[in-house]
């Protein structure tokens, strides 16, 4: 019977071949945007948990106003409450502490030798290079005699590098002027890969002093960075730094701190449940094109039905008997939905292929998602077959004879 099965339902669906590969075509552009999609949004989610652990090891990110969320709001404590003293105190007061590096950044027009970029420049100490992980490709970093005389110098992150002298140039001894003033440049990062608007590699550093008094004219800090001494004390480190700082700008409740602090952990979860939430919607989208599929074959088993009317109730008289028959439709509509289903993981993956090319994201096509993906099309066969399946089988043989 399985055999008699397969050979009709192959029969059937190339008898009109337009109409078949119509129907398909609906469930292959379903399936292909599902699995693009998800692809992308794993990949944009690895991608920035990638570049948010390269930032440094154990990290805790301290940042002055209060928090509503992932955004940083200006208005209690304003945007002006963390200082180089507060640095300090954490760098000699909390234990398991390996490393403070209190910063200045801001974005900048940079120019040298009549080229210019507008770029993130970080004014920071020596520690930044163990807190955030930053290795030196050539020349020297910032160091503390650099610091304490707030010296011009600079140092160049690959891309702004090449954006200012050239791919691959010898940019030591360079200078390049930033808000007017001209730093000489002692060395460029080693490069970190990234892209878009915190690039790390689009950056450049001058001494925490210097970027104070040449370019933000006050003496307060953006961001405290802490690197505890292992994921285990994380915790432990926050909390005393909360306290730290609570205590040393007067404040008794907690809710009403001027300051911000997360860890990594926090930022790679945050920034993974936004991208999942996207890959989510932007899925959920591609999936009403399933529907539209699903009722695509539904239309043409129906139409199917009616023209095989007489068929049906010349096979009932003979003694066929009402699950063949409704086997045989539903048969035919699971067919389809798998071949549209294959069809659409193999342009899926491709389509993958192509938009991660462009938007520089590496696509991941899990084995899940291929799961996902059949199963959708098992149940849209089955779903979307089963009432023309039902109503084929339900004819009455001497209607069905009759029927011109």
């Amino acid at each position: 019977m399985l055999k008699d099965l397969f050979s009709e339902t192959i029969w059937s669906l190339t008898g009109n071949k337009i109409r078949s590969g119509l129907t398909i075509l609906g469930i292959v552009i379903g399936i292909a945007s599902v699995i693009a999609l998800v692809a992308i949004g794993q990949g944009a989610q690895n991608s920035i948990a990638a570049s948010i652990q390269s930032i440094g090891s154990n990290l805790i990110i301290i940042t002055p106003g209060a928090q509503r969320g992932m955004v940083v709001s200006a208005g209690r404590g304003s945007a002006e409450t963390l200082t180089l003293d507060d640095a300090n105190a954490i760098g000699s007061q909390v234990q398991n502490v390996k490393g403070v590096a209190p910063e200045v950044s801001r974005r900048y027009q940079i120019t040298a030798k009549g080229n210019n970029t507008n770029t993130q420049i970080t004014g920071t100490v020596p520690a930044y290079t163990d807190v955030r992980n930053v290795t030196i490709d050539s020349g020297s970093f910032i160091t503390d005699q650099e610091v304490k005389s707030s010296d011009k110098v600079a140092v160049l992150g690959p891309s702004a590098r090449d954006d200012l002298f050239g791919t691959g140039a010898d940019a030591i001894g360079q200078t390049v002027r930033i808000k007017g003033v001209d730093f000489k440049v002692i060395g460029v990062t080693q490069s970190k890969g990234g892209s878009g608007f915190m690039n790390p590699d689009d950056a450049v550093y001058i001494p925490l002093t210097a970027a104070q008094h040449y370019l933000s004219g006050d003496n307060f800090v953006t961001t405290i960075s802490v690197a505890a001494q292992d994921q285990n004390s994380m915790a432990a480190v926050q909390q005393a730094i909360t306290d730290l700082l609570l205590q040393r700008h007067k404040i008794s409740d907690p809710t009403q701190a001027d300051f911000n602090i997360m860890n990594q952990t926090d930022i790679v979860a945050t920034a993974s449940s936004i991208t999942g939430t996207f890959t989510m919607l932007l899925s959920s989208i591609a999936g009403i094109s399933l529907l539209v599929g699903g009722i695509g074959i539904m239309n043409m088993m129906l139409t199917t039905v009616t023209e095989r009317t007489r068929e049906i109730g010349l096979r009932k008289a003979v003694g066929t008997k009402k699950i063949y028959i409704n086997l045989q439709f539903l048969a035919e509509a699971v067919v389809l939905t798998f071949l549209g289903g294959a069809i659409g993981v193999i342009f899926g993956w491709i389509a993958s292929m192509i938009i991660s090319g462009l938007i520089n994201v590496q696509a991941q096509v899990s084995f899940s998602s291929v799961l996902l993906a059949f199963g959708v099309s098992a149940a849209v066969g089955i779903l979307f077959g089963f009432y023309p399946a039902r109503r084929a089988a339900s004819l009455s043989p001497i209607e069905a004879l009759r029927y011109e």
